[in-house]
């Protein structure tokens, strides 16, 4: 496999030109309240200092969506001219306020029209489904009409947390889903010759990400289309595991020339994500050109990789990188590295790493949490490794906790959908109130904070124990 990218029109967002023959561009989220200008500004200087080319904010209501005028006149006025990003859910109004005054509107189709999702399963007619399309085109005509008048481009960002109980009740909880949720956006676009346009379409399961942007490239090449995408893996946690489930699913598209702007989302400080986004880029040719190796000369069920490295970081996201799309595509089942300067169990281990984010085999407790953003009501990093130390010490004595799947979500916009994939989530439900779930089942509501952890460690306690035969 010779790399060569996909081939996207070209979209203008403010002063910043991407898809086309332009460079894949990295962009990150602020986690500060938008309503915090300094706290806004002066975490976007750092993003961009970083290397980011675009920062994103969450607007989740007017108050919000009018203060980006003040965080983008601060930052043009200090010289920073990254174009600025508003992140709408669950409120179109507030898309079509912020479209006048940022470069920049990420809609997600899951909650633009449709209601809230309660994972109720819906009957409808044809007749009724395409009432619903129609709501769809009334509401959103209007926002593109704003967006021509004041030159911004829009992304359409499906996430599988939030699809809609209207598709989920045609489709399920499918990558097909997935991307019907975003071609009715798509199809809208084009009619109204509405070009700026960048698509995403994301998971925090990798497969599941990787498969449904195949299909949607191929939708959209059946219908005569080619928008740019951007990619990424949601909710992919902190540290090494966070990185590694970010080049499994990221690079595995990458190297197939797939993808024209990136963010690795990462529970951390977001100027953190920068760099490994960066590095991704910068690997695409070298881990391409290995995994065209590498599939060529499976042994069995098993792929060998020697690689070489300057740290621990730059070899997980080489090796997650050029494995990913082979254990996903289930051509293989076992990994074995090699590589001067790391030991033996450095390598077993990123193996482990690299074919649990695949979904191959599970050694490990996975932690599925978000990068928080301004709607995160709590201390997302400190209750992390509060969870993490919890589980751990659970997992010393107790063998039942040392593979399950753990939601840690700031808010609920992704926390409930996103958390089919885990088997218990923490979730932000107000200023220091936080929900428990088992899967996507609310089972304790509106717990103080202090406590939350507590509360989580004892009912997967009691619910492991009720479910034993």
């Amino acid at each position: 496999m010779s790399y060569k990218r996909r081939k996207s029109t070209e979209v203008r967002v403010g002063n910043l030109l991407l898809g086309g023959d332009n460079p894949i561009r990295i962009q990150s989220m602020a986690n500060t309240s938008t309503m915090d200008t300094t706290g806004s500004v002066a975490q976007a200087q750092r993003i961009i200092a970083a290397g980011g080319e675009l920062v994103r904010f969450t607007t989740q209501g007017q108050r919000e969506a009018a203060n980006m005028k003040c965080i983008k006149e601060q930052l043009r006025q200090a010289g920073y001219q990254a174009p600025l990003v508003a992140d709408v859910h669950f409120n179109a109004s507030v898309a079509d306020t912020a479209a006048t005054i940022c470069e920049k509107v990420r809609i997600n189709p899951g909650n633009y029209v449709d209601p809230a999702r309660t994972f109720k399963k819906l009957e409808y007619t044809d007749q009724e489904y395409a009432d619903e399309i129609k709501k769809i085109d009334e509401r959103f005509v209007p926002f593109l009409n704003i967006c021509k008048k004041h030159h911004t481009a829009i992304r359409i960002g499906v996430n599988h947390g939030s699809l809609s109980d209207r598709i989920m009740s045609r489709y399920g909880d499918t990558p097909e889903g997935m991307v019907e949720s975003c071609m009715e956006f798509l199809r809208i676009c084009v009619r109204e010759h509405f070009t700026d346009v960048v698509i995403s379409i994301k998971a925090s399961n990798c497969v599941v990400m990787v498969r449904t942007v195949r299909l949607l490239v191929r939708q959209m090449d059946a219908e005569g289309m080619a928008f740019p995408l951007h990619l990424g893996v949601t909710e992919a946690g902190d540290g090494e595991d966070g990185r590694i489930k970010s080049a499994v699913g990221i690079g595995a598209l990458l190297c197939e020339g797939i993808g024209d702007t990136i963010r690795v989302s990462l529970s951390e400080a977001p100027e953190h994500e920068i760099p490994v986004a960066r590095r991704l880029v910068e690997l695409i040719p070298e881990c391409a050109a290995l995994r065209a190796e590498a599939t060529a000369h499976i042994q069995g069920d098993t792929v060998t990789l020697r690689l070489q490295a300057d740290s621990l970081e730059d070899l997980q996201l080489k090796a997650a990188m050029t494995a990913g799309a082979i254990f996903i595509d289930g051509l293989a089942h076992k990994l074995t590295l090699l590589s001067d300067g790391f030991d033996s169990e450095q390598l077993a281990d990123l193996a482990d790493a690299i074919l649990q984010a695949a979904r191959i085999k599970f050694t490990k407790t996975e932690y599925i949490s978000c990068p928080g953003c301004g709607r995160t009501l709590y201390n997302l990093e400190e209750t992390i490794a509060r969870i993490k130390r919890a589980i751990k010490e659970k997992s010393a004595t107790d063998s039942r906790f040392s593979t399950l799947k753990i939601g840690i979500m700031g808010c609920i916009v992704n926390g409930p959908g996103e958390m089919a994939d885990a088997d218990y989530g923490y979730v932000g439900a107000g200023v220091g109130k936080i929900s428990l779930y088992k899967g996507k089942r609310c089972i304790e509501k509106n717990i103080p904070e202090a406590h939350a952890v507590e509360r989580l460690i004892a009912f997967i306690d009691d619910d492991l124990t009720d479910c034993q035969p």
